[in-house]
């Protein structure tokens, strides 16, 4: 009885919470959408300060994660919309200019080279963009030298020592707990798996590796030399021999261009906008998410009836089925492109990828999606941002045409299977036994049982042959849609990673542009002339009409207990941890052979 009045009292008190929860949600929903549209005042500065992700496409990132309602309801604003509102800017007689002072940075290197084209567009102009932090990392300062005028506290600093790069390596720990990875893959160079079944880097890998880094890094100093006014070697120089140790070194080698306190850098912003005579006058900033929600409706203008080019955003994994926010589920990229292809005004396609790649399965239902459209007369162009790799690589091989940046990272063609044999930690560790009875020869080569079974040399030998049979369909992809020899796609494929300039002299890629030259492209390909509207998919809804939606039985949003207990758990573990949980998490939902990039990409 008392168990029961315990329970009973606790399953009441869980409802009003939860009511309680729902009631601020619908409140704060109400207090977003007051009437009057947002406007930028007179003399305000556009603050950028990147301390929300940026995903290529706006809001299209996975809100499981949050930890609070503002996480929840802040609109995400993607790359393409950022460099368009910076055009705005330009343009906007309210804003002066930029006040730069990045607490991360916007996506990888060739999404800032990006941003850093746009700020230069903006400062010819006339209007200033001023950069100030406490601190540089090396990504934050790649973006920040683009200002005209670049400050740093007395004492804060610039973390400016070189790119390295570095890989945890499971197979020590996997040997203790007794579990063994049943690796299969093709490609020398194909080293996704090299964690599971290794304890350091093979030389194919760790070349690689390093002609990418060497090449990145060679083109991170020649951009920000350029900005500088010092030379790319002297920048090595002072990375190499280690000479930028405090605010001090930073000036001195003329990294910044003064030491400033924030009151000063405040002051001299007041200044740029002329009210530094006006005590009572404030200055007046606009947060990047603020101005998108003023020029919101001018982003998403369209001209009825005219001839489309749809953009279709495919970021993060490739994954089989639906997928979710933020990744690029199998068979909801291929509806939206199936839809996308039955709109008669729909000319082109342009197939934004960034993404390291994922399931063959997934990548396949891509690429017959796109072939189709070919058939159909659309022109296809694909405009490959930070990474377009393996299966990223996959899904626009049969493109009419290929753009990269100079430092995206692709190729990668290669496949993995991996199974792990958990027969050890079952019976060694936990006491655990299983037994079986088959119908048949290889009855326990299902992926589930396969993870108590070590597999033969028979039954590796018929995985291999489905691991090679992938990668062979791979190899055809690019070379009939590249028109590429077949012998010559042997010789630079092996799984192995290539720099975008890398990647046009030996065919893998046309030209070295960003996304507004690959729709430039597409419509000139399908003989548009100027008369055409870029079109953006997939549509994104933001939380906001995601939660109405589910509250009128649409798709439902968690908003159990549970989950907001272990999003507050997460968020206070190490960002290198969350990214280690992050990839065991992803191998362990891998279903069937694999097309993945072989590293984790990450930038500090």
């Amino acid at each position: 009885m008392k168990n029961f009045i315990r329970e009973f009292f606790a399953s009441c008190f869980g409802t009003i919470v939860g009511l309680f929860g729902l009631g601020a949600i619908i409140m704060t929903i109400v207090l977003l959408n007051q009437p009057g549209d947002p406007e930028v005042e007179e003399n305000s500065i556009l603050k950028l300060d990147f301390g929300a992700a940026v995903p290529e496409l706006s809001n299209n990132l996975d809100k499981s994660g949050a930890t609070d309602l503002e996480s929840l309801f802040a609109e995400n604003v993607g790359l393409a919309d950022l460099l368009q509102l910076i055009a705005m800017a330009k343009e906007d007689p309210n804003i002066k200019g930029i006040y730069l002072s990045p607490k991360s940075s916007p996506g990888g290197f060739a999404s800032m080279k990006k941003v850093r084209e746009a700020l230069a567009d903006f400062q010819a102009s006339g209007k200033f963009v001023l950069g100030y932090a406490n601190s540089y990392s090396q990504s934050t300062y790649y973006l920040a030298s683009a200002a005209d005028k670049l400050y740093l506290h007395p004492m804060g600093g610039i973390d400016f020592m070189g790119f390295g790069g570095q890989i945890m390596y499971y197979k020590g720990l996997m040997d203790k707990l007794g579990v063994k990875a049943q690796i299969y893959y093709a490609g020398k160079f194909k080293s996704a798996t090299e964690p599971f079944r290794r304890t350091d880097m093979s030389e194919a890998n760790r070349k690689q590796v390093r002609e990418y880094l060497n090449g990145a890094y060679m083109q991170y100093l020649e951009v920000i030399g350029e900005s500088r006014g010092i030379s790319a070697d002297s920048l090595y120089q002072l990375a190499n021999q280690a000479k930028i140790r405090n605010a001090n070194a930073a000036l001195q080698y003329g990294m910044v261009d003064a030491l400033k306190y924030k009151d000063e850098v405040i002051k001299e912003l007041r200044e740029l906008v002329g009210i530094q005579d006006d005590k009572k006058a404030k200055l007046k900033f606009v947060g990047l998410s603020g101005y998108y929600d003023v020029k919101k409706k001018a982003l998403r203008e369209r001209s009825a009836g005219s001839d489309k080019v749809a953009v279709i955003f495919a970021e993060g994994s490739i994954v089989d089925g639906e997928g979710d926010r933020g990744s690029i589920g199998g068979e909801f990229y291929a509806r939206t492109i199936r839809e996308i292809r039955e709109d008669d005004k729909v000319k082109a396609i342009v197939l934004r990828v960034n993404s390291g790649g994922g399931s063959a399965f997934a990548s396949e239902v891509i690429w017959r999606e796109i072939e189709l459209a070919k058939e159909q007369g659309i022109k296809v162009v694909t405009s490959m941002g930070d990474v377009a790799a393996s299966g990223g690589y996959y899904i626009a091989s049969n493109s009419d045409k290929i753009f990269a940046e100079s430092n995206t990272i692709t190729g990668s063609i290669g496949v993995f299977g991996m199974i792990p044999n958990m027969r050890g930690l079952y019976e060694e560790k936990l006491g655990l036994s299983m037994d079986t009875v088959k119908t048949g020869k290889f009855s326990i080569m299902s992926r589930d049982m396969g993870q108590y079974y070590a597999f033969n040399e028979e039954e590796g030998a018929i995985i291999t042959q489905s691991i090679e049979e992938i990668y062979d369909l791979f190899k055809n992809r690019v070379s009939e849609g590249r028109g590429l020899k077949r012998a010559h796609v042997d010789s630079i494929a092996q799984g192995r990673v290539w720099l975008g300039t890398a990647a046009l002299e030996i065919g893998l890629v046309d030209s070295l542009a960003g996304l507004d030259a690959a729709i430039t492209e597409a419509a000139a390909l399908a003989n548009l002339g100027e008369s055409y509207d870029a079109v953006h998919y997939p549509k994104i809804k933001n939380f906001e009409e995601e939660l109405m939606e589910s509250l009128t039985g649409g798709k439902k949003v968690d908003f159990s207990p549970s989950e907001w207990q272990k999003n507050q758990l997460l968020q206070d573990l190490d960002p290198e941890l969350l990214i280690w949980m992050k990839q065991v998490k992803d191998l362990r939902s891998m279903q069937g052979p694999q097309m993945r990039l072989p590293f984790e990409l990450k930038l500090d």
